[in-house]
């Protein structure tokens, strides 16, 4: 992610702040782990980590479909090849 314009350095602080309680959360299955709580609760916390981390993802590739799409504007470019870019990376991500 490209830093420089006031939006993008907030979209980024924000995106490192959800990243750190992720591995907040990560860090408190390990504990479960090691405590013996029941599997019930640690798929429960898995999947608020797995749904965090998507969120995560959802934003960053916003971020990268808006960057291609100023780029192609301001280059007068075609933004058919941007949106094929978007669409493989969006195929890897889900």
């Amino acid at each position: 992610m490209k830093t420089g314009s006031e939006k993008q350095q907030v979209v980024q602080s924000e995106l490192l702040s959800r990243l750190k309680k992720i591995e907040g959360q990560v860090r408190g299955v390990q504990k479960m782990i090691q405590d013996g709580r029941s599997c019930g609760d640690i798929v429960i916390q898995l999947g608020a980590i797995k749904a965090a981390v998507n969120r995560v993802g959802i934003t960053v590739l916003g971020c990268h479909l808006a960057e291609k799409i100023e780029n192609d504007l301001r280059e007068d470019n075609d933004v058919n090849e941007s949106l094929a870019d978007f669409i493989t990376i969006f195929k890897r991500f889900s």
